[in-house]
């Protein structure tokens, strides 16, 4: 199975502010340090806002944040956000063009199963867990002291 732009990008916006969580982030960074395009980048931090992951600030000040601790983000919750709607294959589409072989074909099934097992290894990651400790991510990621507004996120929600 093969995540979608999105979803990639999702997670990896989803580990830049949980490498960066005393300051509010700002697209730009993002987009520079995961080397995407800031427009396709700001459809994801839509769709990441709109789902409730990350809390958005508009003005000169303005950036995101996680919306909630990072250990309470899950990936296969992320991935499942982002991903709900394409069919991993023609077989379960819910369009008039699908497969022929779908009444006999016992490949459906398998890849049901396939797909849900996916989605359970996901489930067992946090946001945390692909961060914390991950120096070489960290040297990627993480932007060098805080700048502009501090995170709205207090010490307390973060434990």
């Amino acid at each position: 199975m093969r995540l979608t732009t999105r979803t990639d990008l999702a997670l990896r916006t989803l580990m830049f502010c949980a490498l960066n969580p005393d300051r509010v982030v700002r697209k730009h960074e993002v987009a520079e340090r995961c080397n995407v395009s800031e427009n396709h980048l700001a459809q994801v931090i839509n769709g990441l806002a709109h789902k409730g992951f990350v809390t958005t600030l508009r003005g000169r000040n303005g950036g995101l944040t996680l919306a909630r601790p990072m250990e309470q983000i899950g990936v296969g919750t992320v991935a499942r956000a982002f991903e709900g709607g394409v069919p991993v294959a023609d077989c379960f589409a819910t369009s008039r063009a699908a497969c022929p072989l779908s009444p006999a074909c016992r490949l459906r099934d398998a890849l049901s199963r396939a797909v849900a097992a996916f989605y359970d290894t996901l489930d067992t990651l946090t946001v945390a867990d692909l961060v914390e400790g991950n120096a070489g991510l960290e040297s990627v990621l993480a932007l060098p002291g805080p700048i502009g507004m501090r995170c709205a996120r207090s010490t307390a929600a973060a434990e």
